[in-house]
């Protein structure tokens, strides 16, 4: 049985949340206000016609965040409800920190920050980046610890991406570099900093059951429907659209199916192993945001769908060990194989991309919406500017080293920050156990009330 949490503990959640939500309400009362349309009739079309192109997609992402990858966490067997209700949490209050943040930012304007359905998908996207590091150290943490993570996360990813997609005018409409390889590498310096040097047994509540492996599972299939929404969200409505999603599909196909082969092959038996499926099929997915949007032709979406998902199985099956054996490096679950390796190909795809593929005369070529509206500085149209196609495929590679770079420092700041004795790492038996942040039915002590000692003993056994 697990043993409940010091009181300062427990009150501390409670009160860093009541504190940080009552003076969002503040700063929503006096600053926020809703961007108001035109009131004339075609202004007020157009206006619907833009909440009806990009409201779908919104909603398909809400679906991926708060139930795909919700349920693609569930594979500790005794930490689902956690992992779920946390990564819930983490996605409203990282929105909600990341809305202050950009309206301070970009929208703050005669003393008021102007609120619409597109700030809050971007604000979405920030919040992406933590749920996504936060796998690293999932289920050996807090939610205290957690909510540090995403406090010091969101506007670290603000600045990285004014960089990446503003300053370098990096090509990324899917988040490749700025979401995926951000986050990986932001929790990897989390998971470094916080755990050091030691070198944790695996626990045996860490020992997926086939329960668990199938609600991950289904985490995934959710998780790659829905994909090609949060790819083309940002994309110009029309033609580039259109190349993302088509792109999308058959880059998450690819790898799907090569997913399949490399984790049969891997195995003496050729079974497959879930792990190697839950995250290999979505490999294709991380990569191609790079180069959704770009008329690369279709062979080569394949081909770099299947060549992530082989890395991303090779990742699980060879990389991990190796970093945790002589790096001490802890990735609970897997962050580097699903959003590192296919991220860091996805970045070198758009360059060789940039370099290779003709320009397109139609003028829709390598165009996009940027992740950050004020992007003065991106690059549409297929015109390169004085840079030229050499000198974007270097912004291409100067915007992954800032993106690696830049987390990881930022990652090792943020771990050591959760080693202070206010946020005391939870010792060895209270990890990966729900009981530690939810109060569980006692089915065992409710049946041997009314029933036999035998039944109360069999309850007790299903539970384990």
């Amino acid at each position: 049985m697990a043993m409940p949490p010091p009181a300062c503990s427990r009150h501390l959640l409670p009160l860093s949340l009541g504190l940080f939500q009552g003076a969002l309400l503040l700063f929503f009362a006096v600053f926020v206000t809703y961007d108001e349309p035109s009131v004339r009739v075609e202004d007020a079309n157009l206006v619907a016609n833009q909440l009806y192109g990009i409201f779908p997609l919104f909603q398909d992402i809400q679906v991926m965040l708060v139930v795909g990858l919700g349920l693609l966490l569930t594979f500790l067997p005794r930490y689902g409800l956690s992992a779920l209700a946390h990564n819930f949490l983490l996605l409203n209050f990282s929105a909600q920190w990341a809305l202050v943040l950009q309206g301070l930012l970009h929208r703050f304007h005669h003393g008021q920050v102007h609120l619409d359905l597109h700030s809050l998908l971007l604000a979405e996207f920030a919040a992406v980046t933590v749920l996504i590091s936060v796998g690293a150290i999932l289920g050996r943490t807090s939610p205290c610890q957690l909510l540090v993570v995403a406090a010091c996360e969101v506007p670290v990813y603000l600045a990285s991406e004014w960089v990446i997609v503003t300053h370098l005018g990096v090509l990324d409409v899917g988040g490749t570099i700025t979401i995926h390889v951000f986050s990986c590498y932001f929790g990897l310096g989390v998971s470094k900093a916080l755990f050091r040097a030691a070198k944790h047994p695996v626990h045996p509540k860490e020992i997926p059951t086939p329960r668990s492996d199938l609600l991950s599972l289904v985490g995934t299939l959710i998780l790659w429907v829905f994909w090609p929404s949060f790819m083309a969200v940002l994309c110009q409505p029309g033609a580039t659209q259109h190349r993302a999603i088509l792109n999308t599909l058959l880059a998450m196909s690819a790898s799907a199916v090569t997913s399949v082969v490399a984790s049969s092959l891997l195995e003496k038996d050729g079974k497959l192993s879930p792990g190697h499926l839950q995250n290999g099929s979505l490999a294709g997915g991380v990569a191609i945001g790079a180069v959704a949007n770009m008329t690369v032709p279709p062979v080569a979406t394949l081909a770099l769908g299947s060549i992530s998902a082989m890395a991303c199985v090779l990742g699980f099956r060879f990389l991990t060990p190796l970093l945790a054996r002589k790096l001490a490096l802890r990735d609970q679950c897997g962050i580097h194989n699903l959003h590192g390796l296919p991220g860091i190909l996805g970045a070198v795809a758009s360059a060789v991309a940039i370099l290779v593929t003709p320009e397109d005369t139609s003028g829709s070529h390598f165009s996009q919406v940027s992740p950050i509206e004020h992007n003065a500085s991106a690059v549409a149209g297929g015109q390169w500017g004085d840079r030229g196609a050499g000198g974007q495929a270097l912004c291409q590679a100067a915007g992954l080293a800032v993106a690696i770079s830049g987390s990881l420092l930022a990652g090792l700041l943020a771990g050591t920050m959760l080693r202070l004795p206010c946020l005391a790492q939870l010792p060895e038996q209270l990890c990966f156990d729900d009981s530690l942040n939810f109060k569980l039915q006692d089915h065992a002590g409710s049946l041997g009330q009314g029933g036999t000692a035998e039944e109360g003993a069999l309850a007790l056994k299903e539970q384990v």
